[in-house]
């Protein structure tokens, strides 16, 4: 039984070591892709006819909603469970995208600073103060701060099918 572990074991370390013929530092098209992968979220999308957040509110401006594929600079993310991100809008407010059915979610490392392309619907909605005070308390906010919220209020919503982290 020692032999034949013993063989098996030198036979997996010879297999591994022949099958090692990337030199170091080159990065191979499989290992490209992968890492496009490894930050593509939900439905697979094209980076095509790509908006900006600001050409986003303009379009969305008397439309009930409108499908689009946007990029944006990520403010905030849920800390959570990574079911939801804010993103910065051209006049300094945020628009929160969450996640079509709850189908996929982000890391939920902090994401802000990083740009996020996204794909789905944008519409205006009416947030009530238990929602709010939901989001607040999920990206970690202080009891204080999550009282503060005290009113509904309509802000610029985002359902996305899919997001590619940048």
């Amino acid at each position: 039984m020692k032999k034949l572990f013993a063989l098996l074991l030198t036979a997996a370390v010879l297999q591994a070591c022949s099958q090692n013929t990337s030199t170091e530092g080159q990065e191979t098209a499989s290992e490209a892709v992968a890492e496009t992968e490894a930050n593509a979220y939900g439905a697979s999308f094209t980076d095509e006819n790509v908006i900006s957040a600001g050409q986003l509110q303009q379009a969305v401006s008397g439309n009930d909603s409108i499908q689009a594929t946007v990029a944006a600079e990520i403010v905030e993310s849920c800390q959570s469970k990574g079911c939801w991100m804010d993103v910065k809008l051209e006049d300094g407010s945020t628009m929160k995208v969450t996640f079509r059915d709850y189908g996929f979610f982000l890391p939920v490392e902090d994401l802000s600073g990083k740009t996020a392309v996204f794909t789905g619907t944008a519409k205006h909605e009416i947030i009530s103060v238990e929602d709010q005070r939901h989001f607040a308390e999920d990206a970690g906010k202080s009891a204080e701060e999550i009282a503060a919220i005290t009113e509904p209020r309509e802000e610029l919503r985002f359902v996305a099918d899919g997001v590619k982290l940048k």
